[in-house]
């Protein structure tokens, strides 16, 4: 266990409720930064502007299960999007977890504020965006 996860989730969600989708999809406790016992995850909630408000940050996040996995497991029990980091070096470019699990390559505009980082406009990956032709990566499928 050693990784971080960085995701953004439409609308605003209460903190309790998205470590409990964390919680359930891993199978094991999360708990937050101030509480945590021995074997739990650590996941900070905090909210934000723009279209995915929710931000949320899992340390010591596991590294034997796809990130894409767990983040699709917990849009489908959020019943939300959850955008994630892909690995492409576009820094407009995410995976996009539907609430009904399915994994799509998207774009997104990005802006830097006070609170953190706002995103908003999401849309398909399709080569045909400007967002597309600035950064590598693009024209690749989902690593799930």
């Amino acid at each position: 266990m050693a990784g971080l996860w960085n995701w953004s989730a439409a609308g605003r969600i209460e903190p309790e409720r998205v470590r409990n989708a964390l919680a359930g999809a891993l199978d094991r406790p999360v708990a937050e930064i101030e509480g945590a016992g021995p074997g739990s995850l650590l996941c900070d909630v905090y909210h934000v502007g723009g279209d995915f408000p929710t931000l949320i940050d899992v340390f010591l996040a596991p590294d034997d299960v796809a990130e894409a996995t767990i983040a699709s497991a917990v849009a489908v029990r959020l019943g939300a999007d959850v955008l994630l980091p892909d690995d492409s070096l576009n820094p407009t470019r995410y995976v996009l977890a539907e609430p009904d699990g399915t994994l799509r390559v998207v774009h997104a505009d990005e802006e830097e504020t006070d609170d953190g980082v706002e995103r908003r406009h999401v849309r398909p990956c399709t080569g045909a965006d400007p967002a597309c032709a600035a950064g590598p990566g693009c024209g690749r499928p989902v690593a799930a």
